[in-house]
């Protein structure tokens, strides 16, 4: 045990004991769940719905889902009252990926190499077209000529009348990588989002005209992710670029849809801005909302009709922004513009006039909490909805607000995460909704609020037969500096006060004390608590929901003061009768592993066995987007000398780094300098990697079972009581 000053030594009232009382439930009749029945087929949780899609005439919505736990989505259609839910027939085992309406009571969707026809009622479906499996994006033209998708960096048109199918564009180069796994495994040049972020096309109303997103990559670095898996040794290059290096160059074209003829907009620095996003006004006007790959800069700008100029309608500019949660659409005049900003100390909804005025933009929400996605913009009533935290930080909810004046309204009140589709006439909202024992369902409410009915069940009967212990979510001070700090704790349900448990504090990362079912590792956590483990999450510094200042404080401090703020809540931990401050550890992914690698190397003792996996431990390793939070080494010299490695001497705990070898995100070969380093000090420390999984590790069911299997084992041999 580590010794603890006494910032802690507070008066812990009874309140503390029953932060986690809860009656005993069925649960002690049930048998104990096993790893393979976390990662078996059908799944546990059954197979999560998709976005919903809504007709024109806002009567009926269309996802894709399947009700048996199965990976295939099947095609769905309710009416907008949630009613008369209906699998479509279909005579194609692949899951589909994307819809689309045709008019109003026929569908279009993308399944395995087809593009299939079928009627909403389910009356009849039939193969319009072989397109390929790759095909994405699927859209239909205001006018209803043409269906449009994606397809090897090009968007391809299908002619609604004969379905006959042309490539409209000629962008599209192969990427340079032989192997298809991994996050930059992208074409050399494409038509599509970039690497982390943007649009892909949209359709003038008139239908004459369609905005493209046009991404060439071939001037980053090439780097090799060795496929180990190849008959012989592969290279496998890859073009990936670290911070300072020039970035994917990202521009906007314009396509004539009757001549195939692109006219390219003149966008300032491609390869140092990113394109949010684009869309169309009722008069043919083009939106282009645009950032600094540093965040430091937004603009917004507008083409009209017939033009190729970019008239500038707003910037703003703060050297201390980072990552960001950016949004606009057209306001329902067609004349405005309503856009998400972080220009207050929190994120909020403005309006400001489209042409190039110098008017402020005028606030539109409310700046006591955080607008987190939106706008969606209704015409039918005048109505914007966007997502906001305004209950609590833990809770997202659905909001809505007249565009021209009037107070926002809450729309939903389930709690936890509420992820709102409004209908087109703005009279109906289908709810994804989660939290933290239940998976993502659909549900749907009136937009004037009520109760939300719900659509689908997608967990198998022994998910649903089991009670799930709900989190506690509790606040305490941070011991270096003012900030109150917050966390989501899950304790056994039949927790006894008078025994020591093991505190597993993970997956750790921003933004981690939600309400919410996060997937996999929502069901590993459960399992954890299951075992014994009491489970805590921390909203460290970099948070959203919390003010700018301490979203802020995460520029240029990674692995620094958010270790501190996990230090708080484990001296916060410590203060529970029923915690044993000998057996906590941490584990996370990604950033969530470079916490918990740095933890161990940079405060020994804090934790006494960590599981870090896909953890970024060079900065110089970073990817040209992480110069949002680290800057570039020509400016910050000093951030990039902060290698992992050259703490390895200070390694006194438990540790077991997990790698997939094909991560492009985090590059394997970081992982392996550091585990070099380790042996050279002659530390102990172990290691599982996995040879053909990228960043998310965690995807194939195999490297599932494996390598959670792995983290289980590591901490049941470290923290566990021995009998």
């Amino acid at each position: 045990m580590r010794q603890r000053s006494g910032f802690f030594q507070l008066a812990v009232t009874g309140l503390l004991i029953t932060v986690f009382t809860a009656s005993k439930t069925a649960n002690a009749e049930l048998p104990l769940l096993t790893l393979d029945d976390l990662f078996a087929s059908p799944s546990l949780v059954g197979t999560a719905p998709s976005a919903p899609v809504w007709s024109p005439s806002s009567e009926k919505f269309a996802f894709a889902w399947n009700d048996k736990g199965l990976p295939n989505r099947d095609l769905w259609v309710a009416f907008k009252d949630g009613s008369e839910l209906q699998r479509l027939r279909s005579r194609s085992d692949a899951s589909v990926r994307s819809i689309a309406w045709m008019y109003d009571e026929y569908l279009l969707s993308l399944r395995g190499d087809g593009l299939w026809f079928n009627d909403s009622r389910g009356y009849a479906e039939s193969l319009m077209a072989t397109v390929g499996r790759d095909a994405y994006n699927l859209s239909v033209s205001p006018t209803g000529e043409w269906a449009a998708f994606l397809q090897g960096g090009d968007l391809w048109l299908m002619d609604l009348d004969d379905a006959a199918v042309k490539k409209a564009t000629d962008i599209g180069i192969p990427r340079l990588s032989s192997l298809g796994a991994g996050r930059y495994a992208r074409p050399e040049r494409e038509i599509g989002p970039g690497i982390w972020s943007g649009p892909t096309y949209a359709w003038s109303p008139d239908g004459k005209t369609i905005a493209l997103h046009i991404v060439d990559r071939r001037e980053m670095r090439k780097v090799p992710f060795p496929d180990y898996l190849a008959g012989e040794t592969d290279p496998n290059l890859v073009r990936r670029g670290y911070p300072g290096d020039a970035n994917e160059i990202r521009n906007v074209g314009l396509l004539d849809v009757d001549s195939g003829e692109i006219t390219m907009l003149p966008l300032e620095a491609p390869d140092a801005n990113q394109v949010i996003d684009f869309s169309w006004s009722p008069d043919g006007v083009l939106l282009v909302d645009t950032a600094s790959d540093t965040a430091v800069d937004r603009k917004l700008f507008v083409v009209l009709p017939g033009e190729t100029r970019l008239r500038e309608i707003w910037r703003h500019s703060r050297e201390s922004r980072m990552y960001t949660s950016f949004a606009s659409a057209w306001h329902p005049n067609g004349k405005d513009v309503v856009f998400l900003s972080d220009r207050e100390d929190r994120y909020g909804l403005y309006v400001i006039d489209a042409s190039p005025s110098k008017d402020l933009p005028r606030p539109l929400t409310e700046p006591a909490y955080d607008v987190l996605s939106g706008p969606t913009v209704v015409t039918a009533d005048n109505t914007i909805f966007y997502n906001g935290n305004g209950v609590n930080p833990y809770e997202l909810h659905v909001y809505r607000v007249n565009a021209t004046d009037g107070e926002p309204q809450r729309v939903t009140s389930l709690a936890g995460r509420n992820e709102g589709f409004p209908s087109p006439d703005g009279k109906h909202v289908v709810i994804r909704h989660s939290n933290d024992t239940s998976p993502a369902e659909l549900y749907v409410v009136s937009a004037n609020g009520g109760t939300e009915k719900r659509v689908t069940t997608s967990p198998l009967p022994g998910f649903l037969e089991r009670d799930w212990p709900e989190a506690s979510y509790v606040s305490f001070p941070s011991k270096i500096d003012d900030y109150t700090l917050h966390a989501r704790i899950l304790a056994p349900i039949d927790l006894d006060p008078d025994k020591k448990y093991p505190v597993l504090f993970g997956p750790v990362y921003s933004n981690t004390a939600r309400n919410q079912w996060r997937g996999v590792y929502s069901l590993v956590q459960h399992y954890l608590v299951q075992q014994g483990y009491i489970v805590v999450q921390v909203d460290s510094r970099g948070s959203n929901g919390y003010g700018r200042a301490f979203r802020e404080e995460f520029l240029l401090g990674f692995a620094d003061e958010d270790i501190d703020d996990l230090e708080s809540a484990v001296d916060y931990m410590e203060t529970l009768p029923y915690v044993d401050p000998d057996r906590i550890g941490i584990w996370g992914s990604s950033y969530g592993g470079t916490l918990s690698v740095y933890s161990l190397l940079m405060k020994p003792g804090l934790f006494q066995a960590a599981v870090a996996a896909a953890s970024a431990v060079d900065p110089r390793f970073f990817g040209t987007d992480d110069v949002a939070i680290v800057r570039r080494p020509e400016t910050h010299p000093e951030i990039f000398e902060r290698k992992a490695l050259n703490y390895a001497a200070n390694l006194e705990d438990h540790l077991l780094l997990i790698h997939g070898m094909q991560d492009h995100v985090v590059p394997f070969k970081t992982t392996a300098v550091l585990a070099e380093e380790l042996i050279k000090q002659g530390k102990n420390f172990d290691f599982a990697f996995a040879p053909g999984a990228t960043h998310s590790w965690a995807r194939e069911p195999h490297y599932q079972r494996y390598l959670f299997g792995k983290l289980v084992e590591f901490f049941d041999r470290h923290l566990k009581e021995t009998e």
